[in-house]
């Protein structure tokens, strides 16, 4: 059974990856420009880490569907829900990366508005915390979370000048 959530969990996320990738290629073939590849580039290794470290702990654990589990499924659920209505408020400018585009347009939903950076607070780190919680994986919780946090501020300060000097621009 925990091969199966995993499979899922992964291909979940390869999805959204593909669609990122598809979006990246046009913002780059129409003028647009990416900031902060190191910093992307480390955010999806530690990311990738994480899932297998927490896949391979749950294995080790011998890990089934208890109480735990489904809370972290939850969290999973959540994030996942809130990718896919984050990537509808942004469309073809969601991606992975931080870019923008030629014909980049503020957002200013009330999202956006209320939470800074909502992709990173109600997707990215419940889902990690989910993925960690489905699998038991303590040590990769530890371990891992803090160097992703690390790094994750790392982006955020990207973005936020990249967004400061965008909001300038216009």
């Amino acid at each position: 059974m925990i091969y199966l959530f995993f499979l899922i969990f992964s291909s979940i996320r390869l999805l959204f990856l593909r669609y990122s990738i598809k979006n990246e290629k046009a913002i780059l073939a129409n003028g647009g420009r990416e900031y902060g590849a190191k910093v992307s580039f480390l955010l999806a290794i530690v990311h990738t880490i994480i899932y297998f470290s927490a896949f391979f702990e749950g294995i080790v654990r011998k890990v089934s569907l208890d109480t735990v589990s489904m809370i972290g499924l939850l969290l999973i659920g959540f994030s996942y829900s809130v990718l896919v209505y984050i990537i509808h408020l942004l469309g073809k400018l969601w991606t992975v990366k931080l870019m923008v585009a030629s014909d980049h347009v503020y957002v200013d939903h009330w999202l956006f508005k209320k939470i800074e950076h909502p992709n990173y607070f109600l997707n990215i780190i419940p889902e990690l915390i989910g993925i960690i919680l489905f699998f038991h994986a303590w040590l990769t919780g530890i371990i891992g979370l803090p160097i992703y946090m690390v790094i994750l501020m790392l982006r955020i300060r990207e973005e936020n000048e990249v967004n400061k000097q965008f909001k300038e621009e216009i």
